[in-house]
């Protein structure tokens, strides 16, 4: 089986997946998967799967959310997953999955800008997710994949100051 369709992306939103929607004149967050999906085809010429669910800005992410999206975790056959999540609270969402799941793989990563406006961020920061995730001899874990990095989820942290995520 090609090391890629090992993997799962679980959608929830956030930044990477909004869409200017045209009669409300600002930018939402469709219940779809669909640009993911047209990136996954073009930039990966690849059938990755992909789970959507909560679709929301992580500005709007509870506990209740974030359970949730553990049970999604736990209840999946894959041992690799990348989570699309908004860049504000991946990292408490993060923490909250750490806590219960321990034998997977899950990578966050989103992006600072809609992909449909400009792809070129997420694009990235999913794709060093992608390759990180078929690298040899990765632990276990709880990692953040943004702007060059992928580390473990409390070794990086978003800098609201400048708009990056840094080390």
């Amino acid at each position: 089986m090609n090391k890629i369709d090992d993997i799962l992306i679980i959608n929830t939103g956030g930044t990477f997946s909004k869409v200017y929607d045209e009669v409300k004149g600002k930018l939402t967050i469709p219940k779809s998967s669909k640009n993911l999906k047209a990136i996954i085809s073009k930039a990966f010429k690849s059938k990755i799967k992909i789970k959507g669910m909560i679709y929301k800005d992580s500005l709007e992410f509870t506990n209740k959310h974030r359970e949730k999206l553990y049970l999604a975790i736990q209840k999946s056959k894959y041992n690799k997953i990348i989570i699309i999540h908004g860049t504000d609270t991946m990292d408490i969402s993060a923490k909250y999955i750490s806590e219960k799941i321990s034998n997977k793989t899950i990578i966050f990563t989103g992006a600072m800008m809609p992909i449909s406006i400009d792809a070129t961020e997420g694009i990235s920061n999913l794709s060093m997710a992608v390759g990180f995730l078929n690298a040899p001899y990765i632990k276990n874990g709880i990692y953040i994949s943004m702007h060059g990095y992928v580390k473990r989820y409390d070794e990086i942290r978003k800098n609201k100051d400048v708009g990056i995520f840094e080390i």
